[in-house]
């Protein structure tokens, strides 16, 4: 329950930037438009999150015979995790990645890049996608979704503010609104969106790691798969996709330079792969 009131600030905060973002541009009356536009998003988000994310990579959803190996895996998990077998996706991608997405474990969607199937192992593949059924099993990925969404309507917010302060626009603020005001909620609330999406996903991370591997039966699939993922995540980033959805991915597919690691939204895979070694040590712990 702790870890569901605390996703709920999370999520509650982000909603309260947008009321921010309202009340700087028209005042009252603005806010009165934030409101009704954060329930809107909200109320989508909730729906039709796994669509919009789904949509925004362009992925395929993936029938039994059209890759037999993965369906074979993911049934397993699913049987291994007593939960309904998650529609598989596949994203033309080269860069290797995944993600999970969906209200629940009753509609979860699995997605993979065309890079992961092709430059992992079959055991590695098992372990990505045990950590992908991790997070349905935990129920992130409403969490997950909906924050992607809710932080994508942010920064668009903040990219049109921007433009407009540029143009002059809304600079007598007569509506009510606070320029200056508008204008620093545009460079601070997409800052703000990303530190809560940072606390939600890294606090995900591990607990998806640590159930993946059990779920997979052997935390040195994963382990190796993350290795692998990391090191190709920085010579080949993703070239489509928002910024706002790095938190869904098993490893940040947007990474490079010193500034995306200092504000990455998924722990340090240097720790998160010694955490799975010790699991694999441990033995009996999973």
């Amino acid at each position: 329950m702790t870890s569901q009131l605390k996703t709920g600030f999370f999520l509650a905060f982000l909603t309260g930037i947008l009321l921010l973002i309202g009340q700087s541009l028209g005042g009252r009356g603005g806010l009165m438009v934030a409101l009704v536009f954060a329930v809107a998003i909200n109320s989508v988000s909730y729906w039709f999150s796994d669509r919009i994310v789904l949509s925004m990579y362009g992925a395929r959803e993936l029938a039994p015979d059209d890759a037999p190996g993965l369906f074979a895996i993911v049934r397993d998990l699913a049987h291994r995790a007593d939960t309904p077998m998650p529609r598989l996706y596949l994203i033309e991608e080269e860069a290797p990645n995944a993600f999970a997405t969906g209200r629940d474990p009753a509609h979860a969607a699995l997605a993979v890049t065309e890079g992961l199937v092709r430059s992992l192992s079959p055991d590695e593949v098992r372990g990505v996608l045990g950590h992908e059924m991790g997070h349905v099993v935990n129920r992130d990925i409403l969490i997950q979704s909906v924050a992607a969404t809710i932080a994508g309507a942010i920064s668009g917010l903040s990219a049109m503010i921007r433009w407009g302060a540029i143009f002059g626009l809304s600079r007598d603020g007569e509506d009510g609104g606070n320029p200056v005001g508008a204008l620093v909620m545009a460079i601070v609330a997409p800052i703000a969106a990303l530190l809560v999406q940072m606390a939600i996903s890294r606090s995900r991370e591990f607990g998806a790691d640590q159930a993946g591997a059990r779920l997979s039966g052997n935390p040195m699939y994963l382990a190796s798969a993350l290795s692998k993922l990391d090191a190709a995540a920085r010579e080949l980033p993703m070239n489509q996709g928002s910024p706002a959805t790095a938190h869904m991915f098993i490893v940040n597919p947007f990474s490079g330079g010193v500034l995306s690691t200092l504000f990455s939204t998924h722990p340090p895979i240097a720790e998160r792969i010694e955490r799975l070694r010790q699991m694999a040590a441990g033995g009996r712990e999973w």
